[in-house]
């Protein structure tokens, strides 16, 4: 399966690509970056720290999207909207890492996955997403009245958003199986004076420093004891290996926006 990586210079675009050159029933199709970009011209898998492979970076997406199969997507909202119009343009799988993306960001992801496949996450670690799952259920069996529930994460110094993708991914297994919206619930910050923690609440607290890759944690604490459920990304690589084991599960499939559960087979029948 031929793929495109873009943001191709950035960390997980290198990560993407060792990982495609390593991984086999898929090749780099094209790397891309954004016009102006240093990287432009230089040989992706030098780029990447591996051998040459001639896949020189370009900024010309349509090209590389008309070339492939799929497309492996850890940018930036914006760019991301672009892209998922092109690949569904194109009719290839569209893998999206990419997180930050409000919700002013769902119609435009919706009309293109109308024509294409979209596997969209806030984090495309396999056991992340199990983690989701098993928060879900968690939360489903333990009363609210009983037990509170905190989401925590860390990240590295450079991260620029906040709760991160995967945070708000695990808040919204905890909404679901809780039966609530976490829109209405959701506590994002506490200081001074907030008064008594508000029933149902799904409270979020963000640690940033150092090179911490990921770490997460879902914590209900009830009276005079409490369950922790934590995932720690050790190696950027698991994202990358999520995401093109994404692609691979996306060839075939009939257009519609679906998630990493869908991959590891966790949904419930469409």
């Amino acid at each position: 399966m031929g793929l495109v990586v873009v943001g191709a210079a950035g960390r997980m675009g290198r990560s993407l690509i060792e990982t495609i050159a390593a991984m086999d029933g898929v090749y780099l199709a094209a790397a891309l970056e954004q016009p102006g970009s240093a990287a432009l011209g230089c040989d992706a898998g030098e780029l990447a720290g591996l051998p040459r492979n001639e896949v020189l970076v370009t900024d010309d997406a349509a090209t590389a999207f008309g070339k492939a199969e799929g497309v492996v997507d850890f940018t930036a909202p914006q760019a991301s909207l672009n892209f998922a119009a092109l690949a569904a343009e194109a009719g290839i799988v569209h893998v999206l890492g990419t997180t930050g993306m409000g919700p002013d960001c769902d119609a435009p992801l919706r009309s293109a996955a109308d024509r294409a496949c979209i596997v969209k996450s806030g984090n495309m670690s396999l056991g992340v997403n199990l983690l989701s799952e098993l928060v879900e259920q968690a939360a489903r069996a333990l009363a609210a009245a009983d037990w509170d529930i905190e989401v925590l994460e860390m990240h590295h110094r450079h991260k620029v958003d906040a709760p991160s993708g995967t945070a708000l991914l695990l808040g919204e297994a905890a909404a679901a199986g809780r039966g609530i919206a976490l829109a209405d619930h959701a506590v994002r910050s506490r200081d001074g004076q907030t008064g008594a923690r508000p029933d149902q609440a799904i409270g979020f607290a963000t640690l940033r420093g150092g090179s911490v890759v990921g770490e997460h944690e879902v914590l209900f604490a009830g009276e005079g004891e409490m369950i922790e459920l934590t995932h720690r990304a050790l190696d950027r690589s698991i994202f990358a290996r999520g995401a093109v084991k994404a692609a691979l599960w996306g060839r075939g499939k009939s257009p519609g926006l679906y998630s990493m559960r869908d991959v590891l087979g966790l949904s419930s029948p469409r």
